[in-house]
């Protein structure tokens, strides 16, 4: 674990932050020295943070004894250098166990993910993640999406349970998370984090940026950490024509072509990495592989993005 506070650590982000695609052999169990080059190669480039485990590393596809075996090499390999913060999910009492494994490997903190299948109300999910958040004494980031959505008065909530940093947004409503925001500063005053965690963030971060969320995860790092950071700089730096030049020649495109099929959130992702020459292997069911045209369709819009930081030099 690193030695300061998580909310410290991450208030003030030197780039974007790493979610890690989990590796797999030929055979698809699980290849932890690939895996640990990938996170290495991430915190090289500068990543500020890593998400081990979480979707785009297939957290619902691996067996507790292979998440735990994946955190403590993402612990291993970050070597301090950033934190490192495991996923944690389905129903409360596996999202405590897994919360359990992740605080033993030598995470900084948890990312806590919507319980599995359920619909539940607003006192049902207050409860959930109160007692994920008890169960260690990690730092817990909850995750709005899908069917773990929550109202201005749970967030705020939520922000005074012992061990809650932030709110993770995989909603997309600006409404909404002004109202959030709002409610949170006006009620419970401190350093409550937000996430932009929409997929490929960096289509919506202006708007974001906007409501005073600078903190968002990059898929994209994944596979062209170059192109990551650039954007991050340009957000940083308040450069809105590089912003603009790499949201329309290469995030758009890249959105789209996301869009052509379910699962390419995850699959299209690791063959972005396999692309750039590290065999992280195919994703694991029920996700699939992108079809063939729709890779050969990656490989030209990562060298167009490349291009583009050339033409931006």
């Amino acid at each position: 674990m690193t030695p300061a506070p998580l909310t410290e650590r991450l208030s003030d982000p030197r780039g974007p932050l790493f979610f890690p695609v989990t590796a797999y052999g030929p055979g698809g169990s699980l290849d932890l020295d690939t895996y640990r080059t990938h996170v290495r190669r991430g915190v090289a480039a500068g990543a500020a943070a890593v998400f081990a485990c979480c979707g785009t590393g297939e957290f619902h596809a691996l067996l507790p004894e292979e998440f735990e075996a994946c955190v403590r090499v993402a612990v291993e390999a970050a070597e301090g250098r950033v934190p490192v913060v495991a996923g944690a999910g389905y129903g409360t009492a596996l999202a405590v166990r897994y919360a359990r494994l992740a605080a033993g490997a030598g995470a900084d903190g948890l990312l806590a993910m919507p319980p599995y299948l359920v619909l539940a109300d607003q006192e049902g999910l207050l409860r959930h993640y109160r007692e994920v958040a008890a169960a260690t004494d990690l730092p817990v980031i909850v995750y709005q999406r899908d069917n773990a959505l929550f109202t201005p008065a749970t967030v705020v909530e939520l922000a005074r349970t012992d061990g809650v940093i932030g709110l993770k947004d995989g909603l997309g409503d600006l409404d909404l998370m002004q109202r959030i925001v709002s409610a949170v500063r006006t009620e419970v005053p401190g350093d409550f984090l937000y996430f932009n965690g929409l997929p490929t963030a960096e289509q919506t971060q202006l708007a974001y940026r906007a409501l005073g969320i600078t903190l968002y995860s990059s898929a994209v790092f994944c596979f062209a950490p170059e192109i990551a950071l650039a954007f991050h700089r340009a957000l940083e730096t308040g450069d809105p024509a590089t912003a603009h030049r790499l949201l329309d020649g290469f995030y758009r495109p890249f959105v789209e072509l996301r869009a052509q099929g379910r699962g390419y959130a995850v699959s299209l992702v690791k063959a972005g990495v396999r692309l750039r020459g590290l065999d992280v292997g195919e994703v694991r069911p029920p996700l699939h592989e992108p079809a063939e045209e729709h890779v050969k369709q990656l490989a030209r819009l990562i060298e167009r993005g490349y291009e583009l930081l050339e033409e931006d030099a």
